[in-house]
């Protein structure tokens, strides 16, 4: 069978010129070879995605969430459309009354929930940037975007208020008015006022009396108008300011609405989505409003992760979006089901397994590839997820290959792995379903932007070779307007139009692009030789006896260090089998299982093939996984290399002196 590529060329390929480097061939989406999908008639801005939808389907149920009775979790309790914008009429309304106006900057601060959702409409409605707010970002970064941002209005979940008077005094010079999602105790009253703020409790009540009787124009929006600044976490320095305007995410929904009809997949209606990773990041939003547009379900999580299961039990999602966190969660729970179920059970799952797989890698859709072994086998795994899901989406960080590879066989579903940054308003790239060629990639672009390699001479990455590699640019409306106040940084990554991401792209035969390197995260050697530290990563994290891995290295070092997250079920069962005794930290600590580790990464090494300058000499192990707790990683779970070297400086140190001897 000829294998189809997913790619059309727009532009020839430049030679490097000026100082400027080598760009390859623009390309775009083989669905967008006539152009890219027209926007939506009389669609210009966000608001018009959720009224449209509301004067068109006003009875769907639109937010949902869980009834508790007695203390127990009962059913999804559903709000219509129709509801729903009678309360964001409400809110907008009280909003104008305490002197809110057009291009204010409004603040919203909690976990995904109903609430969340009408605040960001009635920001939509009026012409409002929506600014959220987030404590992963670090500390301090609360009080950093309300100044930075100068929010003058925030909605906050209840238990967050005592955040938001850390920031005191501030951020009360922009800061007005706090509308708290649930109650507010006479002493948080008594706070607020001596700072000359006002704070209404929710339950929307006292707020909404604000604006009752009042009536309030909605301003006419432009496509150009911003309407949300979401603030990305980035590895180093203080947050930035994503400004995205209406028509970046019009133009995104347009491409998504038509890359999912290509392959057969649309959104309706009917579809359920689970609302449970940040509404503060552009992943999520962009997602909702996707199901906005579609008049489709929205039910909540609980907001707890112990809990996640139980909510996707009882909502039956038909679409899951993921983190590699969460599937990496999945994979392991499931693994350990096999493992624990006895030979017969595991025998079973393990030919029905390699029988499908193999079906699949010839070429059948997952639904075809052995529609037995999904009744007995696989259908409990589908169960787990509610059993309606036929959508998995991975996005915001890199999906293992195993993992990707196993749930695309067991889920039922096709699990599709995304690629985005702010920036782009999220989905750039996307794999396509029954496409197992496309594992371990991101698959080709989204049919709304244009995208090239540019060579990065100094690592050795040409956009011209016979496998391009080079760093990747997008080019196209999804693009966002600027950092807020720092135009300096937006110059240095937005050139004649092309938005550079930072991430080393390799163009594979089908059209799909693999993320291969991180462009910054490169470092010299003592004897003068580079090393590419993310591409290292990548290959040092096959070994399955480790979680995560942090790999450093500087010039006035010959060889790199390594802190190893291990596996703790693989440590554990290594120390049984070799008869070492002693807890989870204390096997962290014991020589041999150092020992041990370094032996099974010097062995991938090998098998990859890396040179000797790239083997890891010496690890430390550190039984607590890389946290944001600790500033060592992003919200989006990207490892923060300055901070994590700042936190292991003194276990960096001994490692070089021993190693040294």
């Amino acid at each position: 069978m000829a294998q189809r590529k997913y790619l059309v060329e727009v532009e020839k390929a430049k030679e490097a010129k000026d100082g400027r480097p080598a760009m390859g061939p623009v390309y775009r989406s083989l669905f967008a070879k006539d152009g890219f999908p027209a926007p939506i008639q009389g669609m210009d801005s966000c608001w018009d995605v959720f009224r449209m939808t509301v004067e068109r389907s006003p009875g769907n149920p639109m937010l949902g969430r869980r009834e508790i009775l007695n203390g127990k979790p009962g059913k999804y309790v559903w709000q219509t459309y129709k509801e729903v914008y009678d309360i964001v009429i409400k809110v907008g309304n009280a909003m104008r009354s305490c002197g809110v106006e057009e291009g204010a900057k409004c603040g919203i601060y909690g976990t995904n929930s109903p609430e969340w959702i009408i605040s960001m409409e009635a920001c939509n409605a009026h012409g409002l940037y929506c600014v959220p707010l987030y404590d992963t970002l670090g500390a301090g970064a609360v009080e950093f975007v309300i100044n930075h941002a100068e929010v003058s209005i925030a909605f906050v979940e209840e238990t967050k208020i005592p955040e938001v008077f850390k920031t005191f005094p501030s951020t009360t010079q922009y800061l007005k008015t706090l509308v708290s999602f649930g109650k507010v105790t006479s002493q948080q009253r008594e706070e607020v006022e001596k700072f000359g703020l006002a704070i209404y409790s929710c339950s929307w009540d006292e707020f909404l009396q604000l604006g009752e009787g009042k009536q309030f124009d909605l301003p006419v929006k432009k496509k150009s108008d911003i309407c949300t600044i979401m603030y990305t976490s980035g590895t180093t320095g203080d947050p930035k300011g994503v400004m995205i305007s209406n028509d970046s995410i019009i133009a995104l929904l347009a491409g998504v609405k038509c890359l999912l009809e290509s392959v057969h997949e649309k959104l309706h209606d009917k579809d359920v989505y689970l609302s449970y990773l940040p509404l503060a990041h552009i992943f999520d939003r962009v997602i909702e409003e996707a199901f906005i547009l579609h008049g489709a379900s929205i039910g909540f999580w609980r907001g707890d992760v112990k809990l996640l299961i139980e909510d996707i039990a009882e909502l039956k999602p038909t679409i899951f979006c993921a983190v590699p966190r969460v599937l990496d969660r999945i994979y392991s729970g499931l693994n350990q089901k096999i493992s624990s179920g006895g030979f017969l059970k595991k025998t079973l799952f393990n030919f029905a397994y390699s029988y499908k797989h193999h079906n699949m890698q010839k070429g059948s859709k997952h639904e075809q590839a052995s529609p037995i072994c999904d009744k007995i086998v696989f259908s409990q795994v589908k169960q787990g997820l509610g059993g309606r899901v036929r959508l998995i989406l991975s996005g915001a960080a890199p999906l293992s290959t195993h993992v990707e590879s196993f749930l695309r066989v067991v889920s039922c579903a096709h699990v599709l792995q995304g690629y985005g940054l702010t920036e782009t308003c999220a989905g750039t790239f996307v794999s396509l379903p029954n496409e197992l060629p496309m594992l371990g990639t991101v698959g080709p672009p989204v049919p709304n932007v244009d995208v090239c390699l540019e060579s990065v001479p100094e690592m050795g990455y040409d956009a011209l070779s016979i496998t391009p590699r080079g760093e990747v640019c997008v080019r196209g409306r999804t693009l966002f307007s600027g950092y807020y106040k720092r135009e300096d940084l937006t110059k240095e990554v937005l050139v004649d139009g092309w938005f550079h991401t930072g991430d080393i792209g390799e163009w594979q035969s089908d059209g799909s692009l693999k993320i291969v390197d991180r462009k910054k995260n490169i470092f010299k050697l003592s004897q003068g030789e580079y090393v590419a530290v993310e591409n290292l990563e990548n290959i040092y994290g096959l070994v399955s006896a480790i979680d995560s891995i942090w790999i450093y290295g500087n010039s006035f070092e010959s060889f790199l260090v390594a802190v190893v997250n291990p596996n703790q079920q693989a440590l554990e069962r290594w120390a049984e089998e070799n008869g070492v005794t002693g807890d989870f930290k204390s096997l962290c600590e014991n020589p041999r299982a150092k020992e041990y580790l370094l032996g099974e990464l010097t062995k991938t090494g090998k098998e990859k093939k890396l040179k000797g300058f790239e083997m890891v000499r010496a690890v430390h192990l550190d039984p607590e996984p890389f946290d944001m707790e600790r500033d060592l990683i992003t919200p989006t779970y990207k490892k923060k290399r300055p901070q994590l070297l700042k936190y292991y400086q003194s276990i960096v140190d001994n490692m070089y002196k021993s190693g040294n001897k």
